[in-house]
């Protein structure tokens, strides 16, 4: 489904004196032909303003461009034909993927190849056993507080209900002018049970050298904003949900973890998901004793 965006400048006038101005601007709309009047109102409703006398539009400019989740616009739920639509959101692992710089790779063997097992079944009747030898750390993969601290929960403690039918709150950050992301890219939303979804777009570097330097991640203000938001899951698609540049420091980790909130790391096709509407899921097998494994993180619009 094509969306619009509108950038203009704004002047607005207060009845009570006094006024605002905005400089290149930028707004979710829900159609091409939206009328100025239209734009004006969803202008101030999406800033929360009162008692607006005037507003004045200069240099308005559609253009076809994803939604960040501007208020006063619904999200687009569904096909035409009213089916919910799945999207893949993991990598695919396969041998010799490299995920994380300096990690080991997957690594996968036959235990029972077709051939030999035709000796051990009836005729017509094969099977395929293999081995695959890989580090948590691997593709999309979720990371439990047993990852960070050593009381932590592990993967077999998970609560299900927190993994999976999350309401998605998706940020489209592909256009961010900083690597860091502040707590105030999250404070037009209400985001208490849902899964925070940061879309950076560093996922197109993902099994490249370049993925590994430069990446986006959460600030310690981001993640603590979270925290107090009571958010249920973090992904981001990108190297690390901290800054691998910055020393040994990990603040994301360190706050979301202790507060039992899952990071799903290495995500992919975020783009393809409105800003809000989708509901998330990203289960991990039930491992006892292990902090850290891959899932199939998808999401249903």
């Amino acid at each position: 489904m094509t969306e619009h965006r509108a950038h203009f400048d704004a002047t607005v006038a207060f009845v009570n004196g006094g006024g605002l101005t905005a400089e290149g601007f930028r707004l979710d709309i829900p159609s091409a032909d939206v009328s100025e009047e239209e734009l004006a109102r969803l202008f101030v409703n999406h800033l929360g303003l009162a008692l607006v006398g005037s507003v004045e539009l200069r240099d308005v400019r559609i253009v076809e461009e994803q939604h960040r989740g501007s208020r006063s616009v619904e999200p687009a739920q569904a096909t035409a034909d009213g089916a919910r639509r799945i999207v893949d959101l993991s990598h695919r692992i396969r041998a010799g993927l490299v995920t994380y710089p300096g990690l080991p790779a997957p690594v996968i063997t036959p235990h029972l190849t077709r051939e030999e097992s035709r000796s051990r079944y009836a005729p017509g009747t094969e099977f395929a056993m293999d081995t695959i030898t890989m580090i948590g750390n691997t593709g999309t993969y979720l990371d439990s507080p047993y990852h960070r601290y050593a009381d932590g929960g592990d993967l077999a403690s998970l609560d299900l209900a927190t993994l999976v039918g999350l309401p998605a709150e998706v940020f489209h950050l592909t256009d961010a002018a900083e690597r860091g992301i502040p707590a105030s890219a999250f404070y037009d939303r209400e985001l208490a049970g849902s899964a925070v979804l940061l879309h950076t777009g560093w996922d197109s570097r993902f099994g490249t050298p370049a993925y590994a330097t430069g990446a986006p991640f959460l600030t310690e203000e981001g993640a603590r904003h979270l925290v107090d938001a009571g958010v249920a899951l973090v992904g981001i698609d990108s190297l690390n949900i901290d800054d691998t540049e910055s020393g040994g420091a990990r603040p994301a980790h360190s706050l979301l973890l202790a507060a039992g909130i899952h990071v799903v790391e290495h995500l992919t096709a975020l783009g393809e998901l409105p800003a809000r509407g989708a509901r998330f899921t990203a289960a991990p097998p039930a491992v006892e004793g292990f902090g850290t494994f891959p899932v199939r993180a998808y999401a249903e619009v």
